[in-house]
């Protein structure tokens, strides 16, 4: 556990990102994985490219979102970086502070 503790910490000291910024990019590739939100019918295609995430990033992020497709959004944030391609870090990195609006692109049609 410490040795985890350790690396996460690292790994916040280099690249600046912080635990709520994975929390976002796993509600991000959970949106990537299914755009229609888990709702029955509605199923989306999406080019991302588009909303400025290049197609291997997007390919990057769908497969995190199937892994995660029922979790919650708190996956410890080296667990995350460990599967995540070196471009896809990269565009992470870059879009820290506006992962968060890409949920809201999306919202789910069953929230109040």
């Amino acid at each position: 556990m410490v040795i985890e503790n350790e690396k996460a910490r690292q790994i916040q000291e280099t690249t600046g990102l912080k635990p709520t910024h994975f929390a976002d990019l796993i509600r991000l590739s959970q949106v990537v994985f299914d755009p229609g939100i888990g709702v029955s019918g509605r199923k989306l295609e999406v080019d991302w490219e588009e909303f400025d995430i290049p197609h291997s990033v997007a390919e990057n992020l769908k497969l995190l979102g199937e892994r995660y497709c029922n979790e919650s959004p708190h996956v410890p944030l080296e667990v995350v970086w460990e599967q995540l391609t070196g471009e896809t870090r990269s565009w992470m990195i870059e879009n820290k502070d506006i992962l968060w609006h890409y949920e809201d692109l999306f919202p789910p049609l069953d929230e109040d």
